[in-house]
């Protein structure tokens, strides 16, 4: 699918001025306040109606949060009511919810559970569960690995790329953390002040930057990595 103008301005000042191809799985990487964020509530219809924005996508696809795309936040606690059981939460009858639970690695026990009694592993399992209930084309990733220890990160992005081959859905992965761009996604786009600087398979970008902006985001992403070969 191409974004193929998304345009965000405030007061005529504009701040985000990009298009960019999601074949498969595209990384949007920047440093906070590159535009990531607004990004992703342009695509969701969550912009603050302060903001004016011009989004054309191509014909093929439609975006509608809930129906084609679905949302996956950086914090699963904010995407879970805590004072309510985890299956009262799902739209989908109780054996699709099985299924679900399956796919993503949980006991369908967990869903007689309350939010606060689960690991933040498993929680952000659940809610990857929630987003595929509708089989959505596209999933809008924010930073979902963030808040988890490096061993349950690395889990969360493998369970990712498998789930994609069953769903066959495309992934836009916001993040600021290069190493999990580069396990997740073939390919990658960098924001800095609402523009794309460099974009290309993931491969090339990180072997051979030609931005000095890249070339430091990556230092820095790569730095305090044991893995870092």
């Amino acid at each position: 699918m191409k974004i193929k103008k998304l345009k965000i301005t405030l007061d005529e000042k504009s701040l985000v001025d990009i298009s960019f191809d999601i074949s498969s799985s595209l990384a949007l990487v920047g440093q906070s306040g590159s535009g990531k964020s607004l990004t992703l509530k342009a695509l969701l219809s969550m912009l603050p109606r302060s903001m004016k924005c011009e989004l054309e996508v191509d014909a093929e696809f439609e975006l509608k949060a809930g129906v084609s795309i679905s949302f996956v936040p950086q914090n699963p606690f904010t995407a879970l009511s805590p004072l309510t059981k985890i299956k009262k939460q799902f739209f989908t009858d109780e054996k699709k919810m099985e299924e679900l639970f399956s796919q993503v690695g949980l006991d369908i026990a967990l869903a007689q559970k309350f939010a606060p009694e689960l690991s933040g592993g498993q929680l952000q399992r659940v809610v990857l569960a929630m987003a595929l209930e509708h089989k959505p084309k596209l999933i809008l990733l924010d930073e979902p690995t963030t808040a988890l220890d490096p061993q349950t990160r690395v889990l969360i992005l493998e369970l990712l790329k498998e789930l994609q081959k069953i769903y066959g859905f495309k992934m836009l992965f916001v993040t600021h953390d290069i190493v999990s761009a580069k396990k997740l996604c073939e390919d990658i786009c960098v924001l800095r002040d609402g523009k794309i600087v460099e974009n290309g398979k993931m491969n090339d970008v990180l072997s051979n930057p030609q931005e000095s902006y890249t070339k430091i985001l990556i230092d820095a992403g790569f730095a305090n990595r044991e893995f870092r070969k």
